[in-house]
């Protein structure tokens, strides 16, 4: 039979069940008010802040540096929590080494190619941070800025909104965007992420969030037994730099099937040419529902040793799936294990690759007078 959300984290409440991995106790569903406290301080001495929420079962961890997620606790199915986000446990390692650990990404998340694009017959250049390509925004995008931050309860939903003003030619970028996030905990203990952006000039936009996800517990392993399944029938190959060539290819018959729930592991070392070059699962997947009004089924994970899933919904046209090939020993996270290649992973909603040069990709224009506004929603369940 397969349990309840809310019956475990109750039943787990009522029996003093210990978490693992962080310590604590299981909570039952109710919300909590935001609470923040000094996380570290800048070379500049700006401060930087982190939130903690709790809503539904859920427990998150937001840093005013990036709006990073440093933690997102979530109990499995006897009730044992554990943080499914990789992370660090300073702020000394975001700033010197983090792989986006977390964070919001923008102006434009993923990468631009030759990080160049004409615009109304314009051209502009923006910074290059990725071999010739720009990638996540450039050398100090969203993911690298202070952003304001202002907690919030309604009804039985609790959040954050998190606000950043890129000014014109930041990172090459055109106009002064004013960018506003919200992350919202919901009683189901569901976590949404609202975007919103406008601008003063014609620009480019495409915002995503960059959490590394292992539902076993970040630091525990391999994310190469989780399951996952992708809405989506078609990918976009890419060339040696990793920019789509503009091909919408079809998965079937490919290692990129992800059509039916399947391993990770089954297939990421077969001898494809796209694998071989992105060292694993690095590609943007057309999502079959395409560009939709309200969040649609987008994709779920599952790792059968916890039983812990995670269903994505967005009303994004693509999902990134990065299998976290280039993590390499190097980093340690709050629980004192090193990040291995293929110890986590992402699953980042968005609009395609390079679509600025892409005439055929679904548009990222922003112009005066509109708002952009996109939604992705994260279910947790057993």
């Amino acid at each position: 039979m397969e349990l309840n959300r809310r019956t475990v984290i109750a039943g787990a409440a009522a029996a003093g069940i210990a978490a693992t991995t962080l310590g604590g106790t299981a909570h039952a569903t109710g919300g909590r008010k935001p609470v923040k406290t000094l996380f570290g301080k800048l070379a500049d001495g700006t401060k930087v802040y982190s939130w903690s929420l709790e809503n539904g079962g859920t427990r998150l961890k937001v840093l005013s540096y990036g709006g990073i997620v440093q933690s997102l606790e979530i109990p499995d199915r006897r009730g044992h929590y554990a943080n499914v986000s990789a992370g660090f446990a300073t702020l000394e390692d975001y700033v010197a080494k983090s792989p986006y650990f977390g964070a919001l990404i923008g102006r434009y998340g993923n990468r631009i190619g030759k990080g160049k694009f004409t615009l109304d017959g314009k051209d502009y250049q923006l910074s290059v941070n990725d071999g010739e390509q720009s990638l996540h925004g450039g050398a100090k995008g969203f993911d690298k800025r202070v952003w304001d931050v202002e907690p919030f309860t309604k009804g039985t939903d609790v959040g954050l909104h998190l606000y950043y003003t890129s000014v014109d030619g930041e990172m090459g970028y055109p106009g002064t965007l004013k960018a506003k996030v919200t992350y919202t905990l919901t009683r189901r203990g569901d976590w949404r992420i609202d975007y919103e952006a406008t601008t003063d000039k014609a620009t480019v936009v495409n915002l995503t969030s960059h959490v590394y996800w292992n539902l076993a517990g970040a630091g525990s392993g391999t994310i190469e037994d989780h399951e996952l399944q992708i809405a989506g029938s078609r990918f976009t190959p890419t060339d040696a730099g990793l920019i789509p060539t503009g091909e919408l290819a079809k998965v079937a018959g490919t290692p990129f099937d992800f059509t039916r729930a399947k391993p990770i592991g089954r297939d990421i070392r077969v001898s494809h040419p796209q694998l071989v070059t992105a060292k694993g699962f690095d590609h943007n997947w057309v999502l079959d529902k395409g560009i939709t009004a309200r969040p649609e089924h987008a994709a779920t994970l599952r790792d059968p040793s916890s039983g812990r899933t995670l269903k994505i919904a967005t009303n994004e046209p693509g999902l990134q799936f990065y299998s976290g090939n280039f993590l390499d020993g190097t980093l340690t996270g709050p629980s004192g294990r090193t990040y291995r290649q293929g110890d986590a992973l992402c699953l980042e909603t968005q609009h395609f690759p390079d679509s600025p040069n892409k005439p055929k990709f679904p548009s990222t224009v922003l112009r005066p007078g509109q708002t952009y506004r996109t939604t992705t929603i994260h279910t947790f369940g057993y």
